[in-house]
């Protein structure tokens, strides 16, 4: 036995003609009164033995010789029914159809003819044998012939009709599959292509390029550029979604930002689900883009990956019921990808960032070195030279003025001695990896005070402090002495506080507080952006704070004074809170 993938539909027409066969013998024997045990034991045979095809048929499995076999058993079982039953004087006479039809069926013509005549030779036969009977079935077998020549011909229509149509099904079958398999590839292909590259546009062309080609693949690649299809990524850059690469957008359209507060992209970005929707033209936002206003239908999937939100990726297209189920999982599927590798490319830029910031970084603390160095101890050194060379000449003309600047002279050494220790401890706290973060600050604070004579209150809290990584509490350090540092510098401060407290579960608050001056946050953050010398503190800053997930505040008016906060996230979860209600 073999088992095939689809039914054969002639068995089930044998079996459907077989099973009509057999309800009208049954009503032929109740009529004549004919229904015992004892001669209709061959109907029963035939009737298990559609049973038995019948379940090989569901089960789409067919014997060896099946054709044959189906065909031999039928004239054999109706042969011994119609003998049993009395032949051509009995109920049963025309008993023979059923082979007739099975052979019709499975060989067309031949195979109706040649049952035909084998059971028209039967009857034959029983006319023979009784001579009274004779006439009769002659008249029977002719009938026969003539209805196998018929229902011969009537098999071969019906069979070339099946034929034509398990054709066109198969080659509708073979379409599904050849658009299957292009719809794999092309998710394949975009796969391999994002998980190989680190490039941004690069990334979103083949995300736009594999969607229309998975979405429609059956179009040649001539017809694409023909294809109504309207596709867009578009990314959050400075907190406004920006067209990054799109497919029949013009160039005004590309040039358009959006702020996602309103219809379809507000929906997108707060929900974090893919959906359908219609009307384009009637968004608030999308309405602007031309190249959706002839479209009636769209689907978005936003670019989300936990509580970061890197944009979305949206479709549009004329028909109403173009994104379908089916459309919709592969825009799916191929929206998880472009996430992943969206992701990727942003964890790639922002190392290539980092990098260049650090090496920023380093540089600038070079040049602030430099420059600590020149106005403070190189100063100081130079003016010694000059108090000795005074010095030298006032000994013999005036011994006691001479003696004076040599005490100025001694004072000033130790003045720049102590700032030369001061600038060694803000580059290397030794204290910080022998005692902690309190420890540190506090020398800190005393230092400033020796030094510069700037009063500096400590109010630390041990056990925040206790659970920060070491890591982080030398950033934190160095933010604190570069917040003091520049009070002390701008600010003009009587006093200034350090406080260092858990606010929240994860979360500790780094807080540097002054009395001074105060100055415009506004005028300052803006020539932060535009990375002025005059906002190098606040770039300080914001990229220490960065370096620990953390988020910086500042609050300062004109003779306010100044607090820069500091939010410090201890888990990873809080800083997702931490950075999630930011964007709120």
């Amino acid at each position: 036995m073999k088992r095939f993938d689809t039914p054969y539909m002639a068995d089930w027409f044998a079996i459907s003609l077989r099973w009509v066969m057999l309800v009208g013998l049954i009503v032929s024997l109740g009529l004549g009164q004919k229904l015992d045990i004892g001669s209709t034991w061959t109907l029963g045979l035939l009737i298990f033995w559609n049973l038995g095809m019948t379940a090989l048929a569901g089960l789409n499995v067919r014997t060896s010789y099946h054709r044959r076999l189906n065909i031999t058993v039928d004239i054999i079982l109706a042969g011994a029914f119609f003998w049993m039953q009395g032949g051509v004087r009995g109920p049963a006479f025309w008993a023979g159809l059923l082979p007739i039809l099975t052979g019709s069926i499975y060989f067309e013509i031949v195979g109706a003819v040649v049952t035909s005549l084998i059971f028209s030779g039967l009857v034959i036969y029983t006319g023979v044998r009784d001579e009274r009977n004779l006439l009769l079935a002659v008249l029977i077998a002719g009938i026969m012939s003539l209805l196998g020549i018929l229902f011969g011909f009537l098999g071969r229509r019906l069979m070339e009709h099946m034929r034509k149509n398990r054709s066109i099904w198969g080659d509708e079958e073979e379409r599904k599959r050849a658009i299957q398999n292009e719809r794999m590839r092309a998710i394949y292909e975009l796969t391999s292509t994002l998980s190989t590259t680190l490039s941004y546009k690069r990334v979103l062309d083949s995300a736009l390029d594999m969607s229309a080609s998975a979405l429609n693949p059956n179009l040649e690649p001539e017809q694409t550029t023909s294809d109504p299809l309207v596709g867009a990524v578009m990314l959050f850059n400075a907190g406004k979604l920006r067209v990054g690469s799109a497919r029949r957008f013009t160039n005004a359209d590309m040039r358009i930002t959006f702020d996602a507060t309103e219809g379809i992209l507000k929906r997108a970005i707060d929900d974090g689900e893919p959906f359908k929707f219609n009307d384009i033209g009637y968004d608030q936002e999308l309405g602007r883009v031309v190249a959706l206003r002839n479209c009636t239908s769209g689907y978005i999937f936003p670019l989300r990956s936990g509580f970061n939100v890197y944009g979305v990726l949206i479709f549009a297209h004329p028909e109403p019921d173009y994104f379908t189920t089916e459309r919709t999982n592969l825009l799916d599927i191929i929206g998880r990808q472009a996430v992943i590798a969206i992701q990727n490319a942003r964890l790639y830029q922002d190392l290539v960032e980092e990098k260049e910031r650090l090496a920023d970084v380093y540089e600038e603390a070079r040049k602030k070195l430099a420059r600590d160095l020149h106005d403070g101890p190189t100063q100081s050194v130079a003016a010694m030279a000059m108090r000795l060379n005074i010095s030298r000449r006032m000994l013999s003309k005036d011994p006691k003025g001479a003696n004076e600047e040599l005490v100025k002279l001694e004072e000033l050494a130790h003045r720049t001695t102590k700032e030369i220790r001061h600038m060694l401890f803000t580059l290397r706290p030794l204290i910080l990896e022998s005692q902690g973060l309190a420890a540190a600050i506090q020398s800190m604070a005393d230092k400033m005070m020796e030094t510069f004579s700037q009063r500096v209150v400590v109010e630390i809290d041990e056990h925040a402090a206790q659970q920060l990584e070491m890591g982080k509490q030398g950033v934190i350090f160095y933010i604190i002495e570069e917040a003091v540092n520049n009070a002390r510098k701008h600010a003009a401060a009587d006093t200034i506080t350090v406080r260092l407290r858990q606010v929240e579960t994860g979360v500790v608050l780094l807080e540097t507080i002054d009395n001074g001056v105060g100055f415009d946050v506004k005028t300052i953050t803006q020539n932060y952006e535009k990375r002025s010398s005059s906002s190098l503190g606040m770039v300080n800053l914001r990229e220490r704070a960065e370096l620990v997930n953390g988020l910086l505040n500042i609050e300062s008016k004109s003779g306010k004074g100044t607090n820069v906060q500091v939010y410090i996230p201890l888990t990873e979860e809080a800083a997702d809170r931490l950075h999630h209600a930011r964007r709120k």
